[in-house]
């Protein structure tokens, strides 16, 4: 035995024939100056506050000790080295570190406080 069900559906309204005005937008109040700042003054637009990295450092140390550990260094201005084993990697820390020094991107006239 099978019920009879009611298939009744919405029906959209009808559209409209003629047509119609939108609504009117709310105005701006104040002439298109963003609400809080002064008058007279420029609103800036920065896109990116936060430096951009110049020199990168890697270092790969596997998790066993007799491992063979690497590490590679290098800086936007074309600087760039590797090294292998233990003491070579802690020298080429030790190259990164006071690689700012010379580096003509980094070392500029009036970056240092006095």
């Amino acid at each position: 035995m099978t019920a009879t069900r009611n298939l009744r559906f919405k029906s959209l309204p009808a559209t409209p024939h003629r047509p119609q005005a939108a609504n009117p937008a709310a105005g701006q109040a104040g002439g298109g100056v963003p609400k809080g700042v002064a008058e007279g003054v420029p609103v800036a637009v920065r896109s990116d506050l936060r430096p951009q990295p110049v020199r990168w450092l890697n270092v790969v140390a596997p998790p066993s000790f007799s491992a063979l550990v690497s590490a590679r260094s290098w800086c936007r201005c074309g600087y760039e080295r590797t090294a292998r084993g233990r003491s070579g990697v802690l020298a080429l820390i030790a190259a990164h570190t006071a690689h700012p020094e010379s580096c003509p991107l980094l070392n500029t006239e009036g970056s240092k406080a006095a």
